[in-house]
This record gives C-alpha cells, structure tokens and sequence, in this order.
C-alpha cells in the first residue's frame, strides 16, 4: 500500500508561496513515463532531483499527485484532474518561448522530418520556403523513406504519417484525413468512357504495386479489384505510379491532392480507402522551439489545405 510521507507536516494543506512552477514538467515526465528513471533520462537530470523536486511539488499543493508501486509511478485522483492544467502551463510555457525567440529572430538548428513521399513532394517541400524566409538559420531535413526512419530511435524529431504509432514515446495528433481516387490519362478514360463497359473495372488495365509494397491501401484495392488477374504494370514508387498511369498504361489509386496536380482524370472519388494523418513528435522534444515551429507549421499547412487532401 502506498505512503504519503512526502506531505506537508501542516496537515496536508497547500502552501503556494512555496510551489515552483517547473515542476510542473518535472510531473508531467513521471506522468508520461511512468518510472522516476525513466523520467530523468527524459530530462536529462538525475533520479535524485526528480524525486526530490516531485516531493517539492506535492508538498507545495498538499495532495499526492502520484501512487508508489513496485513498478512504477500512477497517478492519483488528485494528480489526474490537475494533468490537464499541467499541460496547459506546458503549452503556455511553449508559446511565450516561441514568441520570445521568434520576437529576436534567432531560431536556428536542425529539425529532421520524417514523411510519406505523396506528403513531401506536392505539399509540405514546396511550403517550406516561406518558412525558410522567415528563420532562415533553420535546418530542416525531410526523409521520405519512412521504413528506415524510427522516431523512437530519434532517425527523426517528428514524423508526419498516415499510420498511428501504438507505442513510444511519442506525442500523436491527428491532422486531418488522406482521401485516394482512381485517376487515369485523359485519353484512357475518354476512350473506356466511350466503349462499352457493362461490368465495372472488367476491361480495365490496372497499375499496381511491387509486392514489397503489398500492405499500401491502394495496393490492396487494386489487388481486390483485379480477383486474380495481373496488373499491366507494378511500380514501386509514388511517381512510378503517376508516371505509368500518364503514359496510359491503366489506372491507378492515387491520393486525390498527387492525381489531380499531375493532370490526371479521376473517374471514381471515394475508394473506401482513405487514412488518417498524424503529427507524432518525440516528447523530449517538445520543449524544443524548433521543432514546435516546424509542427506549427505542418498542423496550419494541412488544416488550409484539408478538403483538397480530403478529396471535396
């Protein structure tokens, strides 16, 4: 059964002249982490001073924010109602930081983005210069090849994704939402508009996917349109498929803001096939200026563009 020797000797109650507010990250790391050396190692402080400065907490609000077990620290009643104003300091803390540093101009280092391919190159690439032109010191690396990139291993400070990670230590938001079309050439679809086509997709040429690539959403539509029939060509590549479905060699499932930037013709809107997108950043990185710029600005660079990402 857990003890609560940390409490104030004055009966448990609050003495806030004494609380210091940042200890508030110091209850947010155990909150998140669990584990008193698990949250030092996130902190980059020793197991002492976090023991010690949680106690310094406790004491100054007079509840106990967190249980004692074996395995690990859980929050209490008290400590989970006050999680929400905890964040809240945090996210005020964060702002008045990137309004300080942003004020004097100085944001400078290296942030390393990691994306899917369709993202990068008709989205969040061509955004970047405006946000160049603004802090011009800041570095910023985009990695498209997402299977060799671990956010967990830090390959990358924040990774904008269309698959939810279960675990980590990570930070998750959704976004907004990845809609896919069947787009072809002009001259493909105006000829199989023009032709007798009674049962759907029965004459039609696919473009699929390298098996590699077999677990795509687009990959197994495809697979479960064709029923056992090849298709005309598989790539292994985004502009692989844009190429062969340009050269109208069949059609192909394309996210809706790639098959209508490349002059393509959508034939059919919803496929049943749409993800979500996701911002997940490494939460020892979220006091970081840098990377909550670039986060910034990938959440407003989606949210403008949401319904043309949708599909509407």
């Amino acid at each position: 059964m857990a003890n609560f020797e940390h409490l104030n000797s004055d009966n448990g109650k609050a003495d806030l002249s004494a609380l210091h507010w940042d200890d508030t990250r110091i209850f947010l790391a155990i909150a998140r982490c669990g584990t008193l050396n698990a949250a030092a190692n996130m902190m980059g402080i020793g197991v002492a001073t976090v023991s010690r400065r949680i106690d310094r907490l406790e004491a100054s609000l007079g509840v106990p924010l967190f249980s004692r077990h074996q395995n690990g620290y859980q929050l209490t009643d008290d400590g989970t109602s006050l999680l929400p104003a905890a964040e809240a300091l945090e996210q005020a803390a964060h702002a008045f930081s990137s309004k300080a540093i942003g004020n004097a101009g100085i944001i400078s280092g290296k942030v390393r983005l990691a994306t899917a391919e369709n993202l990068a190159t008709h989205l969040i690439i061509p955004s970047l210069g405006k946000l160049k032109k603004q802090h011009p010191k800041l570095q910023i690396d985009v990695a498209t090849d997402v299977k060799t990139v671990n956010l967990h291993r830090r390959d990358a400070d924040l990774a904008v994704r269309m698959v939810r990670p279960n675990r980590g230590n990570v930070t998750i938001r959704k976004l907004g939402t990845l809609g896919y079309g069947l787009y072809g050439a002009a001259e493909y679809v105006d000829r199989r508009e023009s032709g007798s086509n009674n049962n759907r997709f029965e004459t039609d040429s696919f473009i699929g996917w390298a098996e590699a690539y077999g677990h795509l959403p687009a990959a197994q539509w495809v697979e479960r349109t064709l029923r056992g029939q090849p298709p005309t060509i598989t790539t292994s590549s985004l502009a692989g498929q844009v190429a062969a479905a340009q050269s109208g060699l069949g059609l192909a499932v394309l996210p809706h803001i790639i098959g209508r930037a490349t002059g393509l013709k959508n034939i059919e809107i919803e496929l049943g096939v749409s993800q979500s997108i996701w911002l997940i950043i490494h939460t020892d990185l979220l006091a970081s200026t840098r990377v909550r710029l670039v986060a910034d600005h990938l959440t407003d660079l989606i949210h403008t563009h949401r319904d043309q990402l949708k599909g509407d």
